[in-house]
């Protein structure tokens, strides 16, 4: 009697479980497209969330918007290597 109650709530279990991915799988597919949209629309400027959009309607059309200055402290200074005269040969 034991094994045929294991064996019951088994079943119920995994019939339960069919019933409510059927149910939810939609629901969560949706959820991680619209995630993954977010994500991809704001790296290859596709779709733009609402600040995005306000941002740009700050700017006159023709206005240079500078978002980051460059690093100064780079110097072209440095010793990279030896120049070498060569001859070519015939």
């Amino acid at each position: 009697m034991g094994l045929l109650k294991i064996i019951l709530i088994i079943l119920l279990v995994y019939y339960g479980f069919k019933v409510l991915s059927r149910l939810f799988a939609p629901l969560l597919v949706r959820f991680v497209a619209k995630k993954a949209e977010e994500k991809f629309g704001g790296q290859f400027g596709g779709f733009q969330n609402p600040n995005q959009q306000r941002e740009q309607q700050k700017q006159k059309e023709g206005e240079t918007v500078i978002d980051k200055m460059p690093n100064t402290k780079r110097s072209s200074k440095e010793k990279v290597g030896e120049y070498i005269d060569y001859e070519e040969i015939d």
